[in-house]
């Protein structure tokens, strides 16, 4: 895995790059360029939408994709938002929306086309392998940095990004299939794979992160409800310097912990289970591989958590790139060694299908997914929105806890979606203008 992410990042010629700016750079021009475009301060001049570096092929697609007349959610069948994306350099907060998260009626929506995809859910017991050997292997590493390999700086910092920092990202992926249940036949043999995986990190994420992920999924976007959304000091401060979104990047691992606090609840009884069972590993750690070896285990997370490739779906998965869509897929080729982590519209639409059956979802239903704008480069997800004065910490979408519940209520009917499901709500939407 890790050889394929450093591989990627040693032998790209810079395609990724904005087209003004030639390949053939001799590496200190480059770097300059680098370094002005993210100190640059930008005159004032007529404001130009931030170029997205998405596609989509919805042109492709739009006669397979089901209609009717008739349908309550205007939103129908994509569910894509009339909304606009937000723009630190005009606007001073997120983009609202007034519905609900739209993956509840995407799935009602393609299961009625496409009932087949309820066959792919379930667990991959693939999981836990490859849990224990992702575990066993960054200890061992530590080991390696903290009782053998004792002489070296630089070597331990480039080890620590290319691969510590690469396993570290696999660990996000991980932990997020198991608070899925997607690792394990049972809840509880879930729980004990995500404390395996948290081995490795030497801070206790694991059942933190299942308890705010799990609302994440519920609330999507629900300002005061989704701990994913940026704090006000997040979009106060940062906007759209490019400068400072690449420092913002650098510390995201820190905004794991910051959020989560901001959310002021009163610990689990498995997060203080987690608490107790990383501490106990990290003494471990200590005791066979040294201080040195959990400095190495700290600064894996920090890399493989902030400015990395493997890092770059947190920035994918819900910054608007576009108007009106606020989740997106990443199809590239780091899915393979990130166990399709960036499908994330498909696993959003359906949190019952484990990493390894994701791509068969969009096989299933390409009119749903094709035409809907996607990523295929991570390296370009983040170059996008750090040199795009256009994109910042804000560029996500919000919706009120009353927007969310009030557009909610329609899902009771579309479970029953039979021929006449839509014609029924429209029905009562009518007879409530009437009245």
């Amino acid at each position: 895995m890790s050889t394929c992410t450093t591989c990627l990042l040693l032998s790209l010629p810079l395609p990724f790059l904005p087209s003004s700016l030639p390949s053939s750079l001799p590496p200190f021009l480059l770097s300059s360029h680098l370094l002005s475009s993210l100190l640059l301060i930008r005159p004032s001049s007529p404001i130009m939408s931030a170029s997205s570096p998405t596609v989509n092929q919805r042109e492709q697609y739009k006669d397979q994709l089901p209609s009717d007349p008739k349908a309550l959610d205007n939103r129908f069948p994509l569910y894509l938002g009339d909304w606009k994306k937000s723009d630190p350099r005009v606007d001073d907060d997120l983009a609202m929306d007034d519905m609900d998260e739209p993956h509840m009626k995407r799935k009602l929506a393609i299961l009625k086309k496409h009932p087949e995809i309820e066959k792919l859910y379930g667990h991959d017991s693939r999981t836990t392998l490859v849990t224990i050997a992702a575990a066993a292997a960054q200890v061992y590493f530590a080991y390696l940095f903290g009782r053998v390999w004792t002489d070296t700086i630089w070597g331990f910092l480039v080890f620590a990004y290319a691969v510590g920092g690469s396993i570290t990202a696999l660990y996000g992926v991980l932990i997020h299939e198991a608070t899925h249940n997607h690792a394990a036949p049972t809840v509880f043999l879930n729980k004990l794979v995500g404390l395996t995986a948290n081995i490795g990190i030497p801070v206790p994420i694991y059942a933190s992160f299942r308890r705010y992920h799990l609302e994440h999924h519920t609330y999507q976007g629900v300002t005061g409800m989704d701990p994913d959304l940026p704090l006000e000091w997040e979009k106060k401060m940062i906007r759209g310097n490019a400068a400072l979104k690449l420092l913002w990047l650098f510390i995201y691992p820190l905004m794991y912990v910051v959020r989560g606090a901001a959310m002021q609840k009163t610990p689990s009884t498995w997060e203080i289970y987690n608490i107790i069972f990383t501490v106990c590993s990290d003494a471990l750690v200590v005791r066979f591989c040294g201080w040195r070896g959990l400095l190495y285990l700290f600064v894996s997370l920090w890399f493989g958590y902030g400015l990395h490739p493997g890092a770059a779906h947190f920035i994918q998965e819900h910054y608007t790139f576009d108007d009106g869509q606020e989740t997106y897929s990443y199809y590239g080729i780091l899915n393979k060694p990130y166990m399709n982590i960036g499908l994330h519209m498909e696993h959003h639409d359906f949190t019952k299908v484990a990493w390894s059956r994701l791509p068969e979802v969009r096989a299933m239903a390409p009119e749903f997914y094709d035409s809907m704008a996607y990523h295929t480069s991570w390296l370009l997800v983040h170059w996008k929105f750090i040199t795009e004065p256009g994109y910042g910490p804000q560029s996500r979408l919000g919706r009120s806890m009353e927007d969310h519940k009030a557009a909610r209520k329609q899902v009771g009917k579309l479970r029953r979606a039979d021929e006449h499901a839509y014609e029924e709500m429209a029905l009562d939407v009518q007879k409530e203008k009437d009245e």
